[in-house]
C-alpha cells in the first residue's frame, strides 16, 4: 500500500462546495489527445463528450442516518446508522457502545425511541444493530432527528444540507455521497442531452467502508465490504448498444456496472475489488474526485489508468501543483480507460 500512499496537505482538502456546482475544475487525460492533459471546467462536460455516449449516474441519495441524543443519565449518545437489514434492524455504530448494553432503549425525543442489539463487530464494538421505534414512519422520524454526515476531514459547517446530495438523486440510501455527481446540474445534463448523449442510471448504496483507507500492507489481504446495487435491464441494454463511450460518474457507477456484468445479476451485493489489472467489461471514461491516499478508490483508479502500473502518480502531482481541490467537496478529473497505460 505504501505505492498508494501521496502527501495530501491539509489546504488541499475542500471544506466547502465550489457553487454553481459545474463551476468546479476539471482535469481531463483523454485517448484521443493523447494523454495530454487539459485543464478544464465540469461546465465543460457536453463538450467533452460525444452524440452516442452514454453517461450514467448513481441515483442514491444520503440519509440522515447521524442521530444524536441523551440518555436519562445525562450522558451524550451518539448512533451513526449505516444499512436497514432484512430484518429491520440497522446496522449502526454507536458512541459509547459499551456503556449501551443489548435490550437497552433510550427515548430521543419527539416519536422516537432507539433500541440497542447485539454487537455486530468486535473493531471497539462500535458496530452495533440498532432498532427504531418510530411513531409514524422511520423515514419521517430520520427526517425529524437526522442529519446528513460529512465525512470527518470536512470540518467547515454545511450551509445547505442539499449540497451533499445529487441533484439526481432518489430514495435515501447511503451513508456517504457519490460525490462525482456532486458537480452535475439540471442545466449540464440538458446540454448532454441535447447534443446526443443519454443519461441512465444505477443504485449503489455508498457505505463508509468505500471511503476508508486500507489498514494492510498488501492490497490483496484487504477484505470489501458488501454494499447493495441495483443496475436496471434498460441501463445495460444502453451500455451494450452504446455506439459511443460509456461513461461513469463516479467510482460508485463503475463498481455498480461491472458487478453487473460480472455477475449477470441486475441486483444484488458486491463486494468487487476492482485493482491491479483489473479486466473492465463495461466502463470507457470515468468521471471521479480526488481521493485520499492508500484507499481503494485510488486503488481503483490505478486499475482504470493503466492496470496497476502506478501512473496515477502523475495526475494528481499536476493535480496537486495546480491547486485542484480534494476530496468529496473538491475538483474533479475525466480520464479514458488504459489512457496511461
Amino acid at each position: 500500500m505504501d505505492d498508494y500512499d501521496y502527501e495530501l496537505r491539509p489546504s488541499a482538502i475542500a471544506q466547502t462546495p465550489v457553487e454553481p456546482r459545474d463551476a468546479a475544475r476539471l482535469l481531463v487525460a483523454r485517448a484521443d489527445a493523447g494523454a495530454r492533459i487539459e485543464h478544464r471546467h465540469v461546465r465543460d462536460l457536453a463538450d467533452l463528450l460525444d452524440p452516442g455516449d452514454v453517461l450514467v449516474v448513481n441515483e442514491t441519495r444520503v440519509l440522515p442516518a447521524r442521530l444524536r441524543f441523551r440518555k436519562p443519565t445525562g450522558g451524550a449518545v451518539e448512533v451513526l446508522l449505516l444499512e436497514r437489514t432484512d430484518s429491520g434492524w440497522w446496522e449502526a455504530l454507536v458512541k459509547p457502545s459499551r456503556k449501551l448494553p443489548p435490550g437497552t432503549i433510550v427515548d430521543a425525543g419527539d416519536g422516537l425511541k432507539v433500541e440497542f442489539g447485539a454487537v455486530v463487530s468486535d473493531a471497539g464494538g462500535s458496530t452495533r444493530l440498532v432498532h427504531l421505534h418510530a411513531d409514524g414512519s422511520e423515514d419521517d422520524a430520520l427526517a425529524r432527528h437526522g442529519v446528513v454526515p460529512l465525512p470527518p476531514y470536512i470540518t467547515a459547517p454545511l450551509a445547505d444540507p442539499e449540497r451533499y446530495q445529487t441533484v439526481y438523486g432518489t430514495t435515501p440510501a447511503s451513508t456517504a455521497a457519490p460525490t462525482a455527481g456532486l458537480h452535475l446540474t439540471h442545466a449540464l445534463l440538458r446540454r448532454c442531452e441535447e447534443k446526443g448523449i443519454e443519461t441512465a442510471t444505477v443504485e449503489l448504496v455508498v457505505g463508509l467502508d468505500t471511503f476508508r483507507p486500507v489498514t494492510v500492507d498488501d492490497p490483496a489481504d484487504h477484505v470489501m465490504h458488501t454494499e447493495r446495487y441495483r443496475v436496471p435491464q434498460t441501463t445495460r441494454d444502453a451500455c451494450a448498444n452504446a455506439t459511443g463511450r460509456v461513461v461513469a460518474v463516479g467510482t460508485t457507477t463503475l463498481r455498480a456496472l461491472e458487478s453487473a456484468a460480472a455477475t449477470n445479476e441486475n441486483d444484488g451485493r458486491t463486494d468487487l475489488f476492482v485493482h491491479g489489472d483489473y479486466p473492465f467489461r463495461i466502463v470507457d471514461t470515468l468521471l471521479t474526485n480526488f481521493h485520499l491516499p492508500r484507499s481503494t478508490l485510488l486503488l481503483l483508479l490505478d486499475a482504470f489508468l493503466g492496470g496497476g502500473n502506478g501512473r496515477w502518480r502523475e495526475l494528481y502531482e499536476v493535480a496537486l501543483e495546480s491547486n485542484y481541490r480534494f476530496l468529496s467537496f473538491g475538483d474533479a478529473m475525466l480520464v479514458d480507460r488504459g489512457v496511461l497505460r
